[in-house]
């Protein structure tokens, strides 16, 4: 003889507790009838359907609830490691969280002033929110929209690398339109706010094996030793339609082809990408905007000035 099963008390209560609800009673009442219906019934079928969507969605609704907090933490460290990785600090088998501490410094700065913001928390604000915010963000004049974004913080995130003190460089965020997307990534510049390190695009979805290349290590590591501001008259180049710059003003453009590193200028010119002309093109307008005065010039003239005195 099947021993009896003998409900646990825990789930004797629930029940008890749940039919007191007038709707719970007619559930059950209904599961009875439709479970006594038999296989080839139409309703039992839709019903049986139906309440496997139910279950499914609420195990998925479950999941992506628990999971989040894991989601978040793998989201930031994905972020960290990018910002480690511009600045030229990612070892293999390195923790993450650890370098960034003790490398890494966040600061908040106003991109009209040009000045640290300290009453935000650096670790806690979340600039691509911000930009959709209005209370935290400023529309772009289209004349000046160069990017295609349409609105920015009135805040962004940068992160600066010191050793013993000394200020080594300067990591800033930079977003703008290639292709097919918005493309976000990182600055890395000498402490001279002037002479490129390294730029890393961590999120994009331009087309593979072209657009796409903007994270080609080979094609990044072209941009070291780069200068941003012109220090000379800078004309338009003869290899693409490259706006001129004049003394101060950001000169650094991707170019067609490949750069010819005899002539003057060509230490502001950086090899475009093959095959890819809209997205060499938004990569310049990029970089030339948040280089600009919309962008973070205001701060690199302070940072500058600090570095002088």
């Amino acid at each position: 003889m099947a021993e009896k099963k003998i409900p646990c008390k825990q789930m004797a209560a629930i029940s008890e507790k749940l039919n007191e609800y007038e709707s719970y009673r007619k559930f059950i009442v209904y599961k009875d009838k439709v479970l006594a219906l038999g296989n080839d019934s139409l309703e039992k079928t839709i019903a049986i359907a139906v309440a496997l969507c139910l279950v499914c969605a609420v195990l998925v609704s479950f999941a992506a609830v628990a999971l989040k907090p894991l989601q978040i933490g793998n989201k930031e460290d994905d972020m960290k490691k990018n910002i480690l990785d511009v600045a030229g600090l990612l070892e293999e088998g390195a923790n993450i969280n650890t370098a960034f501490a003790q490398k890494i410094e966040a600061k908040i700065v106003d991109l009209e002033t040009g000045a640290y913001v300290e009453n935000i928390n650096a670790n806690e604000y979340d600039q691509r929110k911000a930009a959709k915010d209005p209370a935290q963000s400023v529309a772009i004049p289209k004349d000046k929209d160069i990017a295609h974004i349409r609105v920015k913080a009135k805040y962004a995130k940068v992160f600066l690398v010191k050793d013993g003190g000394q200020l080594k460089s300067i990591i800033l965020p930079m977003h703008g339109y290639g292709l097919w997307s918005t493309l976000y990534g990182f600055l890395s510049l000498d402490a001279d706010g002037q002479t490129v390190q390294s730029i890393n695009f961590y999120d994009q979805a331009e087309t593979p094996g072209l657009g796409g290349e903007v994270v080609n290590p080979n094609w990044r590591a072209l941009w070291k030793g780069k200068k941003v501001y012109a220090e000379t008259e800078q004309h338009s180049a003869d290899k693409g339609s490259i706006a001129e710059a004049n003394i101060g003003e950001p000169a650094l453009s991707l170019i067609k082809g490949a750069v010819d590193t005899t002539r003057p200028g060509s230490q502001y010119q950086v090899d475009g990408l093959a095959g890819a002309t809209l997205t060499s093109t938004g990569v310049t307008n990029l970089v030339r905007y948040w280089m600009g005065n919309e962008g973070f010039a205001p701060y690199l003239k302070k940072v500058k000035s600090v570095q002088g005195s």
